[in-house]
Order: structure tokens, then C-alpha cells, then sequence
């Protein structure tokens, strides 16, 4: 299930706003063992895990939006828009601080 979070930053500012909510993300949710590596400047591979599942996805950072996308197993669909919401919150609050300036 792919996502996108519209933003007006631009690239740069926009991966910005993105590893700071990684970051919080990390240390919000430890228990779940976030992992988020980048492949490209603009392109990061993300997982976590839950009820002994492995949950992985993707990131993609454009000049307006950035892209998410999570591949669930069956038994946890239900938890993959919870999941995506969390994200999307965290690089929501990130993207408006990047935006006065606090990134």
C-alpha cells in the first residue's frame, strides 16, 4: 500500500523533516526495533517489527510529497494504516518545524 505526504519544502529540506522523524520515530516506538536505511539520497528502506513479524517498506522523498509504502503480512493488514497514520503524523510534524525553521 503506497502512501504520499504532500509537502512544499523541496527535496533536501524535505529528507530533512524525514530522518528527523525517523529519529523520533526510533526512539518513540524502540520496542518495535524501527530500522530505517538509505539506499539513495532520496530513497530509504524502513522496517520494524511486531508480534514476531518483520513489517518492511520504502520511503521515497520528492520535490512535493514523500512517498511511503509498507508491506504487511496478512494476519497484520489491520495494522498497516495505523502504522502508515504514525508515520505520517511524525513526518507531518517534522515537515512544519522544517518549515520555521527548527530542522
Amino acid at each position: 500500500m503506497k502512501h504520499t505526504v504532500p509537502h512544499d519544502l523541496g527535496r533536501e529540506k524535505a529528507k530533512q523533516a524525514t530522518e528527523a522523524a525517523f529519529a523520533k520515530y526510533q526512539s518513540k516506538y524502540a520496542e518495535y526495533s524501527p530500522k530505517v536505511r538509505w539506499v539513495k539520497d532520496d530513497v530509504a528502506e524502513l522496517s520494524f517489527s511486531i508480534k514476531g513479524f518483520v513489517l518492511a517498506g520504502g520511503v521515497v522523498v520528492r520535490d512535493s510529497e514523500i512517498e511511503m509504502e509498507l508491506n504487511v503480512p496478512f494476519l497484520l493488514r489491520p495494522f498497516q494504516k495505523t502504522a502508515l497514520g504514525v508515520i505520517e503524523t511524525e513526518i507531518k510534524r517534522w515537515i512544519d518545524k522544517a518549515k520555521t525553521g527548527k530542522v
